[in-house]
């Protein structure tokens, strides 16, 4: 089994752009970023429970491993950046912290590396029950309309959220709880020491109003770029800005590659 996916194809030789998108999102998600790079073959996928891929279930991340090995091999895809944003980045950070041979390099767009007590995973564990319980059984309308009040989204302007609202509000509920449920930070392992002992390039990009990743960001021994003008969903917001941050550093990674 592999996961949904688009393919943009480029030119020989370069390696692949991997993206991921973040709970609620599809493989469109990155689009207006990913055009910005003609010349680089460009993977979109859907996670499962998500787009194309809503009928996969999974129970942890052992299981988006799994499948996101798979999918990478049918693709025959030998080398690649993985880019992941929100969920997609701590997908994207579970998936690199074992030996990937191939990838050339981590970039991450707010995502959380994971909980370091046990008191926060019980209480994630209790947050991210109860959204599941309502993604299961309320209209996704109502739901969303709700998400998008937490504090992670604060800097969205009514027009954002309104718009938001309407397109995640495209999903499977109950596909989207699993998911929830099967990748929640309550399960999720502290991936710092990983990433600190890591042999691949690490970036991470975060919006300038986004202070909750900005602050993550600081904890982490990666390379950072601040978004401007944007939020927690920075490539979403400014979708210029991080097109541009994206290519100065393939630019800066691999210059004496390709």
């Amino acid at each position: 089994m592999i996961l949904s996916a688009a393919v943009d194809n480029g030119q020989p030789g370069y390696p692949w752009l991997v993206f991921l998108h973040g709970f609620s999102g599809d493989r469109n998600e990155w689009r207006k970023v990913g055009d910005a790079f003609p010349a680089w073959p460009r993977l979109y996928l859907d996670l499962p429970g998500h787009g194309g891929s809503a009928d996969i279930a999974v129970q942890d991340f052992a299981g988006v491993n799994t499948l996101l090995q798979s999918t990478l091999n049918s693709y025959n895809i030998h080398k690649y950046w993985l880019i992941g944003y929100s969920l997609g980045g701590r997908v994207a950070m579970n998936f690199a912290s074992q030996p990937r041979a191939g990838m050339r390099g981590l970039i991450v767009e707010g995502g959380h590396p994971g909980l370091q007590d046990v008191e926060a995973r019980q209480a994630r564990r209790s947050n991210d029950s109860a959204w599941a319980e309502r993604f299961r059984r309320e209209p996704l309308e109502q739901v969303f309309a709700d998400w998008y009040q937490q504090p992670v989204f604060a800097s969205l302007t009514d027009a954002q959220r309104g718009e938001l609202i309407a397109l995640r509000s495209r999903n499977n509920g109950p596909r989207l709880a699993e998911m929830l449920e099967a990748t929640s930070l309550a399960v999720q392992p502290d991936l710092r020491p990983a990433l600190t002992a890591r042999d691949f390039s690490f970036d991470y990009l975060y919006g300038e109003r986004d202070g909750k990743f900005a602050a993550i960001a600081a904890e982490l021994h990666a390379v950072r770029h601040e978004i401007p003008n944007a939020g927690h969903n920075a490539h979403r917001e400014n979708p210029g800005a991080a097109a541009a941050s994206l290519a100065q550093i393939l630019r800066y990674r691999t210059k004496d590659t390709l």
